[in-house]
């Protein structure tokens, strides 16, 4: 039985799963478990804080490689994307204006993909709502938001894992029939290799969000050497058809808030290889110190560059041309 629930956007954004917790503290030995006192909820562990600057980074990343194709641009949509990325307390204090706002709960995908010849009338717009810090505090049925989805070639769930794909024990182990999948193919459960995380609490509201707004949905899982996709309507065909089981897994919010969830581990091979790492991200130490004066340490990933696959390049082709 869990102890506590996560509720606070903030929380949610920044939980870690405890599988995560117990690989990064294996990695780098004891760390401090003592509250850090930065705001009203307390901030735990380094781990948390990497998590953080972790996926700052690597949405930054793909972001980048989009715009670097020269016929595709992405934005950031969704308040994760769009909060601020270079102070965790401002992170947090955007969250907190959003709970305020009665927006906390909402559920937008991270990023939208735009052709390139449309970037004049999308900065137009987003211009009209003062930022693309905006965009989460404006309701969807505002005619400048219609607008700006009504450009849109797909919207982007954005996920990272702070592993090298390539070395992982799996990566290269083929399929075999397996039982608990009724003979589908697959891998036995303990196998480590990349995959593509969607949460049980996501599907729905990603699923309405595709529905309503009529723009695919695509997850993009990146990891420190590779990136990978799948559409949203894949991920269902899998799941309905037996192909990915749940997992249940602990996740752990900053505050110590400890909630048991159903995640759905989509192996890479279903997915559309996205991108590749081409230039490493320098691993920079750097510390936050609370209002009494504790010092809390952690890596910051600065850099790095990655650059689209030829076929990440065809979905977006393929679902641009059903676009247009």
């Amino acid at each position: 039985m869990m102890r506590h629930e996560i509720h606070h956007a903030f929380e949610r954004v920044l939980a870690v799963s405890a599988e995560d917790i117990e690989y990064f503290l294996q990695s780098i030995g004891t760390i401090s478990w003592a509250d850090f006192l930065l705001n009203p909820r307390r901030l735990r562990g380094s781990d948390f804080l990497m998590r953080w600057s972790q996926g700052v980074w690597s949405e930054h990343l793909l972001t980048q490689a989009v715009n670097a194709t020269g016929q595709y641009f992405a934005i950031p949509y969704g308040p994760s994307g769009t909060a601020p990325d270079n102070d965790v307390r401002e992170f947090e204090l955007y969250f907190e204006r959003l709970e305020r706002a009665g927006l906390g709960s909402m559920k937008r995908p991270d990023l939208l993909v735009f052709r390139t010849g449309d970037d004049d009338r999308v900065s137009s717009i987003i211009d009209s709502l003062n930022g693309v810090g905006e965009l989460p505090f404006t309701p969807e049925g505002d005619p400048r938001i219609q607008q700006l989805l009504s450009l849109a070639i797909i919207a982007v769930e954005c996920e990272n894992s702070l592993w090298r794909a390539q070395m992982m024990p799996d990566y290269h182990t083929p399929f075999t029939p397996q039982r608990r999948l009724n003979g589908r193919p697959g891998l036995k459960k303990s196998a480590v290799l990349p995959t593509v995380i969607v949460k049980e609490e996501d599907r729905r509201p990603l699923t309405q969000w595709q529905d309503t707004h009529h723009i695919p949905i695509h997850i993009w899982h990146a990891f420190f050497d590779e990136a990978y996709g799948i559409a949203l309507d894949t991920v269902e065909r899998l799941i309905s058809g037996g192909d990915i089981e749940p997992t249940k897994q602990v996740f752990q919010a900053p505050g110590g808030a400890t909630s048991e969830k159903v995640i759905y581990k989509i192996y890479y091979r279903h997915a559309y290889p996205l991108a590749q790492t081409v230039a490493y991200p320098e691993l920079v130490a750097d510390s936050i110190t609370d209002r009494n004066g504790h010092i809390l340490p952690y890596v910051k990933f600065i850099g790095g560059r990655s650059e689209l696959t030829a076929e990440a390049l065809a979905v977006l082709r393929e679902v641009d041309t059903r676009h247009g």
